[in-house]
């Protein structure tokens, strides 16, 4: 069982106020409150209330919005945690995780674990033309087809890249408060936006 502070709401809150300010949280090693994938599943359930899905992604007004976590699972008991109770409109989140033979589809965001590197191919062309939110956290995941890559900057995490065109393309809509914490942001050919690098 993770141990929070006192207030998980507090914790909570105080981690969406960071990233609304551009400020990326801090990985502390495994052994403090919230070590690097305690940190991505914060960007993770925060991507939740930045981006917006088409309605008719969901079978029901109360179908679950599903975070689906394919591969080795980084992330431990820390994601449903974070994400229990919580909603996106009227859609309780729920955190799925996937084997290798199972479908894909169902999911709104899609996390790709890196010992799914070798065959990200697969994986993109399983999800190819769906509303659904790639994110990975490993070297060329955006290049090879992804949309959001997290990354380590001086033991902070960033999202290094967002590909906006990819998300505009199948109706996926990024909050430009989001977009504004990218390190870089892709919005077509000759339409990329690096900024500085801490």
């Amino acid at each position: 069982m993770l141990k929070f502070p006192s207030s998980r709401l507090a914790q909570r809150l105080a981690l969406v106020v960071c990233l609304l300010l551009g400020v990326a949280a801090r990985a502390a090693d495994a052994t403090k409150p919230f070590g690097e994938y305690q940190v991505k599943a914060v960007f993770l359930y925060n991507f939740t209330k930045f981006v917006s899905w088409p309605t008719n992604v969901f079978n029901g007004a109360n179908a679950p919005f599903v975070i689906g976590v394919l591969g080795a699972d980084p992330f431990g008991p820390a994601l449903d945690e974070l994400v229990s109770a919580q909603s996106v409109g009227s859609h309780p989140i729920s955190v799925r995780r996937l084997g290798r033979d199972e479908p894909i589809g169902g999911c709104q965001i899609l996390f790709v674990a890196r010992s799914e590197r070798e065959r990200l191919p697969d994986v993109f062309a399983a999800v190819k033309d769906r509303p659904i939110l790639t994110v990975g956290d490993m070297p060329r995941f955006v290049e090879l087809g992804g949309m959001f890559n997290l990354a380590l900057s001086q033991r902070r995490v960033v999202i290094d890249v967002i590909d906006n065109a990819a998300a505009r393309a199948v109706g996926l809509q990024v909050n430009s408060k989001l977009l504004d914490l990218a390190r870089e942001v892709r919005n077509g050919p000759g339409l990329t936006a690096p900024r500085p690098r801490p």
